[in-house]
């Protein structure tokens, strides 16, 4: 039976899961080509691994229903979507960009991307707000797979908040997370835990579970726009009130809702970032109400889903 190959940069522990599940659904073959990586967590011991510069060999070999590939890596993804071509095979793009980075190699690859946009057999994406910039570029068959997490972990019991009002931050030291907006609004009025990395997944469960509210002040560089920010997922499996700038993916991707089940403010706001905490510490029954929204709502957003969206396009063109 031919199986669909699936192309990837790193399998991250919260996306085991989403394979898993994907593979109970298709025959799947998942091939890992390292490099650079912008989530925190080691990559977990999943998928085969490949040299970034055998993939067109890989697809070359035959024998797949169809080729599905992200957009991470220099040679990966033209070397995907040309291989594929030359086979005939249904070629899937996964695609997590909802702006085009502007650093000279990006712009220098918009016509590419382009190309694959408009002339993959489908294109899959993150949320609405990676559907509308693909479609944009001409993108025609666009699915949506929600970003997922293993939810029966995340919300299993981690404790209780602490009386002192907590704001936690959990991300990587980079420019684009905005840690120094969040220092700079900070007042000092409860506690603020920062996570930057070194935490084990239960360590880390713990701390959401103390915390009122996960703050995640993300601005926009040459380089970088957050595609979503599963932090958010894992953060409202624990209970817990998001407050999301507006260029974190999962905000504009229609997982934070402002009001709803968290609080938006504009990105690089040190002033309105302040303000927003401050509205949390002082009105905990609007702070519970937003945390309980979250937890009802990220069940959507699960690792079936996820499968749901990619077995939906597969379907589509002829790969399963």
């Amino acid at each position: 039976m031919k199986r669909v190959l699936f192309v990837t940069n790193h399998v991250a522990p919260n996306r085991v899961g989403a394979f898993e599940a994907l593979a109970a659904r298709v025959p799947l073959e998942v091939v890992a080509f390292g490099g650079p990586r912008k989530h925190g967590a080691a990559p977990a011991d999943y998928g085969r691994l490949i040299a970034e510069r055998d993939v067109a060999k890989e697809i070359s070999r035959g024998g797949w229903s169809a080729v599905v590939a992200g957009t991470a890596g220099r040679l990966a993804l033209p070397a995907a979507y040309l291989a594929a071509r030359r086979r005939g095979i249904p070629f899937v793009h996964w695609a997590a960009l909802w702006a085009q980075p502007r650093t000279p190699a990006h712009l220098a690859a918009t016509p590419l991307m382009r190309l694959i946009y408009r002339n993959a057999q489908a294109v899959v994406t993150y949320g609405p707000h990676v559907s509308a910039h693909v479609q944009a570029h001409g993108a025609r068959n666009v699915f949506i797979a929600p970003q997922s997490v293993d939810n029966a972990f995340w919300s299993a019991p981690a404790g209780e908040p602490t009386d002192a009002f907590t704001v936690l931050f959990v991300g990587r030291e980079a420019a684009e997370k905005g840690l120094p907006v969040l220092r700079a609004a900070w007042v000092g009025e409860g506690r603020l835990d920062v996570v930057t990395g070194g935490a084990t997944r239960e360590e880390l469960r713990n701390f959401y579970a103390r915390a009122h509210v996960v703050v995640m002040p993300s601005i926009r560089t040459r380089s970088f726009r957050e595609p979503w920010g599963l932090v958010a997922n894992e953060a409202m499996n624990q209970r817990t009130a998001i407050i999301a700038s507006d260029e974190v993916g999962a905000a504009a991707g229609g997982l934070i809702r402002h009001e709803h089940n968290g609080l938006v403010v504009p990105a690089g706001d040190a002033q309105a970032l302040r303000a927003a905490i401050a509205r949390l510490r002082e009105d905990r029954a609007l702070t519970n109400r937003l945390a309980g929204n979250g937890a009802d709502d990220v069940k959507a957003y699960s690792h079936d889903a996820w499968a749901d969206g990619f077995h939906s396009a597969l379907r589509n063109v002829g790969g399963c």
